[in-house]
Order: structure tokens, then sequence, then C-alpha cells
């Protein structure tokens, strides 16, 4: 799973690059199907629960499970939700980034960047010992603390030769409360937060999943394994602040 992570996180950041005004999210959609092959892996998403396409990219107000297509082309100013996830030798990676493209709200900015240092957070407190209600809640505190607002109906998730499994990791929670994180576990922690109303609804392709007021979300994931007393990144670049937690 560290060897798919790496590769998965190589993909991931190709995106990143390609991700600018003037692309449509269905040719990003087929970059990634080129480089996850290109990597010896599959796509994890791929009719998973009827999902048609490798990634999702989420523009704006969508949260998560944007659907590409030829038709959304990527513009100045957007904020884009790229997920992706593969299975390399029989096990799954799972990550998530957001991209600001081109001249952004400031705001917006630094709601991306607050989302990705509450993940940052979390992958400290994600150790043995600790429970998944002290990870949820040290998301939600931060998050808060920021001005933003978690998005409590969607949840990270167990991983491994199932792109889904137990536990679902919510992005709340309660000191002390939940499964306690044990030596061994690979989990997907993925905050995702908005700067409005946290209430989301299925959008009308049934599956994007948008805020229902309109307002804007960022979303982050890493695939996590906790080893050694420590967390480890699986989903990151060799040589990255995101390694260890």
């Amino acid at each position: 799973m560290a060897e798919g992570g790496r590769l998965l996180a190589a993909v991931l950041e190709e995106l990143k690059k390609k991700t600018a005004a003037g692309v449509s999210t269905k040719e990003l959609d087929d970059l990634a199907v080129s480089l996850i092959a290109a990597a010896g892996g599959r796509p994890s998403f791929l009719g998973e629960g009827g999902y048609p396409a490798t990634i999702c990219v989420s523009i704006n107000d969508e949260v998560v499970h944007g659907v590409p297509s030829p038709e959304r082309i990527v513009k100045n100013g957007d904020i884009v939700s790229l997920d992706a996830g593969m299975v390399y030798r029989g096990f799954h990676t799972d990550m998530a980034v957001t991209v600001a493209v081109g001249e952004v709200d400031p705001e917006l900015r630094r709601m991306i960047k607050a989302a990705k240092k509450a993940l940052k957070y979390a992958i400290k407190k994600a150790r043995p010992g600790n429970t998944f209600g002290d990870v949820g809640n040290t998301v939600e505190r931060y998050v808060e603390s920021q001005g933003f607002r978690v998005v409590r109906d969607l949840c990270g998730h167990g991983i491994g030769k199932k792109l889904h499994e137990d536990p679902q990791i919510l992005n709340y929670g309660r000191r002390h409360r939940g499964p306690v994180i044990k030596e061994g576990m690979v989990f997907c922690v993925e905050p995702m937060i908005t700067a409005g109303d946290p209430e989301i609804v299925l959008a009308s392709d049934k599956q994007a999943y948008k805020i229902k007021d309109g307002s804007p979300a960022a979303h982050w994931e890493h695939t996590l394994a906790v080893i050694g007393g420590a967390c480890r990144v699986l989903t990151a670049l060799p040589g990255t602040e995101d390694k260890e937690g």
C-alpha cells in the first residue's frame, strides 16, 4: 500500500499541474486514466456504486463526486477538488487535494489552507491509544476556529482490499469517544469544509454532493497507516512535509 500510495501521489501531482483555466474535467479524467495505467494500477472509483469515471473533479460548491464531463470547463477563479483512488497489487489507496485556479478570492484560498491544515492536525492525532473521536474533534475545532464549518454528512473510512471499509471517520466528534486507534490500522482521513452552511444535497446527476446554499467547499484526503507508534502518510511524495505525523 505504501508503494501504491506513492504512485497515486505522483498521479495527483500531475493532475494538479494540468488543472488550469480552459481545461475540461473530462481531459483531467482522461489524463488520470493514462497515468494510473502507466503506474501499473487500476482506478478504484470506476464502477464503485455506479460511479462512471476514474476520478472525481468537484468545482466550487461541489464537495465530492463531481463527474468529469467534456462540457465542464475549469474557469479562472474556480476552486477544484481532485479526488483519486487506485488499486495497486490488490490494495486501494485514496487521496484528494483542492486547487485554486488563477485569481481566486483570498478568503477561498484561506479556506483551502484551513482544510489542508486540519488534515495535518488530524494526522498528528492519529496514533495508537487515541480515538477517532479525538481525530474528528481536532478537525472540527480547528476548522471552526478559522471561521469555517465541517461537512457532517460525509466522512473518511477504513481502506485496504476494499475501497471503503470500517470504521467511518467523522470530521467532528468528542474526545476519547469512538473506536480506539490501534497499531496496524490503515484508513483515510478527509476534511471536507465549507464557508457556508454545511448542509449538502445530491446533485441532479445523482452522483455529486453539493453545498445546499451554494457556498464553496474544500476537500483534502490522505491514506494513513499507524506504524511504530506514529502515523505514516502513504499518499505522500518522498521528501514532502506530509510524510509523517
